[in-house]
């Protein structure tokens, strides 16, 4: 991958059990990256092939089927096949974003603090929630984003578990106007690490990257696209130069 290329070259990693990958992709693509879909085994065969681009993205899904808790296995791979190399990643500048199922495998792999676990009411939920960004700066992925989010939620073990302290060091977003649909401490719905340059999200901002992928677009009410999420990934390389 040619790092030269005025479009920003992203990477959207993918296990069995994902199906988020084409949406993330034409995500990114509307925000101006040059995209391509690499799965997570193939990256722990050959770490470095990470470093070949500019901004990663794990996608969401139901990593190897939950089998042994939502993202559990994709986190180990995470963690004993390319978590250095992620760390070398972030360490030269680079965002990485985990979204649902790429949360979860963050969390699990270290790579960001807390723990999800099982929602509070003990079943899926599938419908739409409304974000703030408590402290825009925090993440290069929120930065300059005042006004609300809104996007859809699909996840049985989206339950944001951290002790206080971490949440007011870590948290990047939050559930506003009641929409918490997991019962997540503090209405937690992203947190970011240290370097700001992680992001973990449970909600989907690729599924309203057009104002026609909300249900009520019809009716007028179409507001709290989530592009701006990618546009700031994007911003973010095209800025390092």
């Amino acid at each position: 991958m040619n790092a030269n290329l005025a479009k920003p070259s992203a990477v959207v990693i993918t296990s069995p059990g994902t199906n988020r990958d084409h949406d993330v992709a034409f995500a990114l693509e509307l925000a101006g990256a040059q995209v391509e879909r690499v799965a997570l085994s193939v990256l722990t065969q050959r770490p470095e092939q990470l470093l070949d681009y500019q901004m990663a993205v794990f996608a969401g899904g139901f990593s190897h089927a939950d089998a042994l808790g939502a993202g559990t296995l994709s986190g180990l791979r995470i963690s004993y096949g390319i978590g250095d190399t992620v760390r070398t990643f972030v360490a030269t500048g680079l965002p990485v974003i985990g979204i649902c199922n790429g949360f979860q495998m963050l969390v699990r792999s270290g790579l960001l603090p807390g723990s999800l676990t099982h929602n509070a009411s003990g079943r899926f939920v599938c419908r739409w929630v409304t974000l703030d960004t408590p402290q825009p700066d925090r993440s290069v992925w929120t930065r300059n984003i005042s006004s609300a989010i809104k996007c859809p939620v699909a996840h049985g073990e989206g339950r944001y578990v951290a002790d206080p302290a971490i949440i007011a060091e870590h948290q990047a977003l939050r559930y506003v106007d009641g929409t918490d649909p997991n019962g997540s401490v503090e209405s937690t719905a992203g947190v970011t690490d240290a370097t700001g340059l992680i992001l973990g999200m449970m909600p989907h901002p690729e599924n309203h990257v057009l104002e026609r992928q909300h249900p009520r677009f019809l009716r007028g009410e179409a507001d709290g696209l989530a592009l701006q999420l990618f546009r700031n990934g994007v911003d973010h390389v095209k800025a390092r130069g």
